[in-house]
């Protein structure tokens, strides 16, 4: 069963060496990474699963490879990849990143499971539903930004709804409402080309009918992309829903 989840979004310029001068720009961004990472560790689960958006859904093998080498930084873990790896996407990618950052070799053995950025909403929650299943105690690590249309200069123009769209899942992510962001529509979110949607929902799916505590930890939208960090832990048997900390 799901006991906490930290949810990031997966931009390459969280990556200090790919900001460069503007790295410190997201040192809010990354510090609160950091925290929700850090809490999710602190739950001591049984299985660690990272979910993020790609191209298409999957269950990577326990060999497959972090990189940033396509987006120009020459990173990549484990250094010397084994014959025949298979590269993570870029959100399962930073979600590495932001797992080895952390430090701690408790949390080092992790599973990663791609979701194809337009699955129904019925694939996602059946995806973290399975993942909830795994094991006793389940952290997952969701990775995802919010829209792409905040602003002219958005990889995704300005779209009007977008700003709304964005305060509804901060909303959720905070309140830890998993009803919420399992009723996000597909096709708006593909208009508002909000990446995050298809592993929010995993999330959702994961949490099911659940009791957890919810923080928003971060909410910006630099350059006209939305990104939040929250945090979710289970309440405990017996006690109104907490916030967050374990």
């Amino acid at each position: 069963m799901l006991i906490s989840a930290a949810v990031c979004p997966h931009p390459p310029i969280l990556v200090p060496a790919m900001a460069g001068e503007a790295a410190r720009e997201r040192d809010g961004l990354r510090a609160a990474c950091d925290e929700a990472v850090g809490r999710l560790a602190a739950a001591l689960p049984d299985a660690l699963v990272v979910v993020g958006g790609a191209p298409g859904t999957a269950v990577h093998r326990s060999d497959a490879h972090a990189t940033l080498r396509p987006y120009g930084l020459p990173w990549t873990s484990p250094d010397v990849p084994g014959e025949g790896s298979e590269p993570l996407p870029l959100s399962l990618t930073i979600g590495r990143w932001l797992i080895e950052r952390y430090g701690d070799p408790a949390v080092q053995e992790t599973g990663y499971r791609s979701v194809a950025f337009d699955a129904s909403p019925e694939e996602c929650l059946a995806i973290g539903r399975d993942v909830a299943a795994s094991a006793d105690r389940v952290g997952l690590l969701v990775m995802g930004d919010g829209s792409a249309c905040r602003s002219e200069k958005a990889p995704g123009y300005l779209d009007e709804r977008a700003e709304a769209y964005d305060e509804a899942v901060a909303r959720a992510l905070g309140d830890a409402d998993a009803a919420a962001l399992a009723a996000l529509d597909p096709g708006t979110s593909r208009e508002l080309r909000a990446a995050g949607r298809a592993a929010w929902q995993v999330l959702a799916g994961a949490a099911g009918t659940g009791r957890f505590g919810g923080e928003l930890l971060a909410d910006e939208a630099p350059y006209g992309v939305a990104y939040f960090v929250a945090s979710w832990s289970a309440a405990r048997p017996g006690h109104e829903q907490a916030g967050p900390g374990l």
